[in-house]
């Protein structure tokens, strides 16, 4: 039987910790405008985001107060369950104890609520009316439906068109939370009409859908640009996750020796891993970070450090990242929340620096250990999250071959019972590893901005 620690609602974080200010000199490099080639001040970003959002993507302070209106919100799934695999450990015959924290727990299923609750409050302030975005998997774009709904606000949610097809029921919680949602590359933006000319049949991608989502926002008056994933006040956000399992590590009288999330864009890992990247940081103590992907977009195990596009066509500011190039399109793997061509420049800067490790699976490897999670700990996991299973497991095997009783820590960042389609494909056999070609990530990269 799997052992729960809960926090007490008294003891809830009531600030977000904000790692900045303790990053390893010189990591922090600022946005670039792709003209000039020049730092970007807050007035650039003001056209798609609230100043108070700007404020906390720039800032130096190293905890930032939670609203009440958010923390009131989030106790309707807050705290989440600091979860031992007693019965995962006992079938994988291992000494490691392995904890995991559910985010699985909340409206949406998953952890993108923590941000997206944030986010439309500071836009509901601003006198924001309407939200654009963009979603792989449905999991953010579900958040973000859910959290306008709270606020009383519209929304615009351009879903990755392959995604769009693979996961019907997500599109449908969306437009239960009354969110309008159109399958990405749409014929209503200029970006989406450049695409379908190039590539009628493009199956999209998340550079394609913030494109469109961006131009959206960028081309009327009191519509704003959520971002669910990468810049720094979206990781900021979910570090309540960290800060949560701090106290209940304590409580459970451990501390990991590593600590294990999937990587997309970088956001449900960040927010698990700051708070212990802290300890380490400050040098407090020596832990282990690493971060699992899907083979198929490798952005950090492949890609370059680099200044690059958030976007594929071209409408960001210039951020320094793991890159594979702005106009990369990945297969269309079931982990559609893992397809985004950039990692973070937190995440990134930190690899960068030898604070963090990556690794790349592929997909019939992570569905193997979802299924083993799911018939011993009972949660069937998000594809994306099996990415972290599989990185614990193989760290938990590591521990058994060395008879060593190390506490591995990783997110499970959602739940997958939206996306039984694709373990139907994995039972059946028919579920295709993808490894994305070397010679097109060459070619994707080689059109990355050379700045910086």
């Amino acid at each position: 039987m799997a052992i729960k620690t809960i926090l007490p609602e008294d003891k809830l974080p009531t600030k977000w910790y904000n790692i900045a200010p303790d990053m390893p000199e010189g990591s922090l490099v600022p946005p670039l405008d792709p003209g000039t080639g020049q730092p970007i001040g807050p007035e650039a970003l003001a056209a798609i985001f609230p100043m108070a959002l700007i404020g906390q993507e720039v800032s130096t302070d190293n905890y930032i107060e939670i609203p009440e209106e958010v923390q009131e919100i989030y106790k309707l799934w807050r705290p989440t369950p600091l979860i031992r695999a007693l019965r995962l450990e006992k079938a994988l015959d291992t000494p490691a104890k392995i904890y995991f924290k559910y985010e699985g727990v909340s409206p949406a299923g998953s952890h993108k609520p923590n941000t997206a609750v944030a986010q439309a409050y500071y836009n509901k302030e601003a006198g924001v009316k309407r939200i654009a975005t963009e979603t792989g998997a449905g999991q953010w774009g579900s958040s973000m439906a859910l959290a306008t709904q709270m606020f009383g606000m519209e929304c615009t949610v351009y879903m990755v068109k392959i995604s769009y097809e693979q996961k019907p029921y997500r599109r449908s919680m969306m437009e239960v939370w009354g969110a309008e949602v159109l399958a990405s590359p749409t014929d209503r933006t200029q970006s989406g009409q450049k695409i379908l000319a190039d590539d009628p049949d493009s199956p999209g991608s998340l550079g394609i859908a913030i494109s469109e989502a961006v131009e959206d926002a960028a081309t009327h008056e009191d519509v704003n640009y959520a971002l669910g994933s990468v810049l720094n006040h979206v990781l900021l956000h979910q570090t309540v996750v960290g800060e949560e399992a701090v106290a209940q590590m304590e409580m459970a009288g451990v501390y990991p020796d590593i600590v294990i999330g999937c990587i997309g864009g970088g956001s449900n890992y960040a927010g698990l891993a700051f708070p212990f990247m802290r300890d380490r940081l400050r040098g407090d103590k020596q832990v282990e970070f690493l971060a699992a992907e899907p083979t198929a977009c490798p952005t950090v195990t492949k890609g370059e450090f680099a200044y690059d596009f958030g976007d594929t066509l071209m409408s960001t500011p210039l951020l320094k990242m793991h890159t594979l190039g702005h106009d990369f399109v990945p297969a269309g793997i079931h982990a559609g929340g893992l397809r985004y061509h950039a990692m973070a420049p937190l995440i990134s800067a930190l690899v960068d620096a030898g604070h963090m490790d990556a690794v790349a699976y592929t997909q019939n490897e992570i569905f193997e250990a979802a299924i083993q999670f799911a018939q011993t700990e009972a949660i069937i996991p998000a594809p994306e999250s099996s990415h972290a299973i599989k990185a614990a497991i193989d760290k938990a095997l590591e521990a058994r071959e060395a008879g060593d009783e190390k506490v591995i820590l990783f997110n499970l960042s959602g739940h997958g019972y939206f996306d039984m389609s694709a373990y139907d494909q994995y039972l059946s056999g028919n579920l295709v590893d993808y490894a994305y070609p070397e010679e097109k990530i060459r070619e994707s990269m080689a059109k990355i901005p050379k700045m910086g």
